[in-house]
């Protein structure tokens, strides 16, 4: 026994997991540990405002920082770490040749990859490959519509990037969902649909899987938003956001094997209590009957533990807005069925669930016009999967948003929608402990858990951040410029990348 969790430390410690909207592939970590608990601000840089930097990614071999910087032009600015304390622009790579926003970047072997939507985001958008030391263009492959999230295998013989395909603001012009895996060997792509999984529509449903909107065209219900990749580069996991539930997909034969549906969070058992109301004037959690959470993760991460998958999951929530339709509702809006909700004037107050954002399209299964049960978006709370049997072997329940509240950082305002809003998921290795940090956007924070056992994570300490932020890396001290671990993260709404450091023990 021993041995196998040597092994699977040393396969820990060798990949620095999934971070929002990126991987980044280390080498064997050292030893030291660090205070998980002393982490403190020793950077932060201004990209430009809102959109100027949302996602980074770094590239150990030239201590340089990418980020994508959306704002006035789109471009990726490049910042020279070799002293992480003061940060430095050296040079910015124009976008605009490839096409719209650039959406995601990742690096592998002195290779940036970088996933760019079409200037008509419904057309086939691209992936381009530049070298991390001269910047050339090396390649640029077509992918599907809305390249969300870009990764490499850690190997480095795959590039994959989750296409999202929304539709139009109309609806008339929604394409598939896809995922392109790309062999760096050659540069081919094969894009993969979703189209032969349409047959178990009804038993994907029946565990809380979601296709909806108008027309509720399978394939193109369907919207990838994130992808992380197995320890041994052969499997590849992609949450579908909207549709709640994570795909499997084995690289070598480009095959989706899997489709799992999450199910739903219970509001009413302990420990899972929200706050639903903006408008009552204080953080009160309680419990309530019928309400549920639909998990819709965001960014995912990968950890092999004594030969078990597992998958991370940051449980944010999205819905669909746009002109053609609009999914979302207050309580207040709504009929509740008198049988399961027998106290509804009281529960449709403002102060109490009133406020709440739910989706229409769950809910009334009779069809008779009121809601026999609500469900809300997002589930508040991060949560470990065993990968093989889609079991859930933990979740966070209310602990973030308690831990916010505590830190004075909970921002009531979002009672009503999706709380502290867990983003971003990233994995790593100090000395002899292995971390999960979990981006906030709404809180404006992330949180450090030790997850030395993974089905039992446990909450280390709360960080603030800057304005929302979108993106988070750990650089491990064996990759880090002055040889001690690294937090960036990357803040959309103001605009900054800020680097953290803490202490050697």
């Amino acid at each position: 026994m021993k041995k196998i969790n040597l092994i699977n430390a040393v396969l820990f410690s060798v990949i620095l997991f999934s971070c929002q909207k990126q991987d980044v592939i280390p080498p064997l970590e050292n030893t030291q540990n660090e205070d998980l608990t002393g982490y403190q601000e020793i950077a932060s840089i201004n990209l430009g405002g809102l959109g100027a930097a949302e996602i980074t990614a770094f590239d150990p071999s030239t201590d340089r920082l990418f980020a994508v910087n959306n704002s006035a032009e789109n471009k990726i600015d490049v910042i020279d770490m070799r002293n992480p304390a003061n940060l430095t622009v050296i040079k910015s790579i124009s976008m605009l040749p490839f096409g719209g926003y650039v959406n995601s970047v990742a690096v592998s072997n002195g290779k940036l990859a970088a996933a760019v939507e079409s200037a008509n985001k419904q057309s086939l958008g691209k992936v381009v490959v530049f070298n991390t030391s001269t910047y050339d263009e090396i390649r640029s492959i077509t992918v599907g519509a809305l390249p969300d999230m870009v990764t490499f295998s850690l190997d480095g013989n795959y590039i994959i990037s989750a296409n999202e395909g929304e539709p139009s603001a109309d609806y008339l012009n929604d394409p598939d969902g896809t995922v392109s895996i790309i062999k760096i060997s050659d540069y081919s792509v094969v894009t993969l649909n979703f189209a032969s999984f349409e047959s178990q529509l009804a038993n994907l449903a029946s565990k809380g899987f979601r296709i909806f909107g108008p027309g509720k065209n399978f394939t193109k219900d369907i919207e990838p938003e994130y992808v992380t990749v197995s320890d041994d580069s052969k499997t590849a996991y992609v949450t579908l956001q909207e549709n709640n539930a994570i795909a499997e997909i084995d690289l070598a034969s480009a095959t989706i094997t899997k489709i799992t549906p999450l199910g739903f969070k219970d509001y009413s058992l302990p420990g899972n209590g929200i706050d639903p109301s903006d408008k009552d004037s204080k953080i009160e959690f309680a419990n309530y009957a019928k309400v549920y959470g639909i998990y819709m993760p965001d960014a995912l991460a990968f950890f092999n533990y004594n030969g078990t998958p597992y998958l991370f999951t940051a449980n944010e929530g999205d819905s669909r807005e746009y002109t053609a339709f609009t999914e979302m509702k207050r309580v207040n809006a709504v009929t509740l069925d008198a049988t399961n909700f027998p106290t509804a004037a009281i529960l449709k107050a403002d102060a109490i669930l009133g406020r709440l954002n739910i989706t229409t399209t769950l809910g009334d299964p009779d069809a008779d016009g009121d809601f026999d049960a609500l469900y809300s978006l997002g589930s508040r709370s991060f949560s470990v999967w065993n990968a093989t049997t889609g079991s859930q072997v933990f979740d966070s329940k209310n602990e973030l948003d308690i831990k916010a509240k505590d830190l004075a950082i909970y921002d009531d305002a979002r009672s009503d929608d999706k709380s502290v809003e867990p983003e971003s998921v990233c994995l790593g290795r100090m000395g002899s402990k292995n971390i999960a940090i979990i981006g906030m956007e709404r809180a404006d924070a992330f949180a450090i858990y030790d997850i030395t056992n993974p089905t039992a994570p446990v909450f280390v300490k709360m960080y603030k951040t800057g304005d929302a932020p979108e993106g988070i890396i750990f650089i491990p001290a064996s990759k880090s410029p002055i040889n001690q671990s690294l937090i960036v993260t990357s803040n959309e709404n103001d605009g900054t990348i800020k680097i953290y450091k803490t202490t050697k023990l």
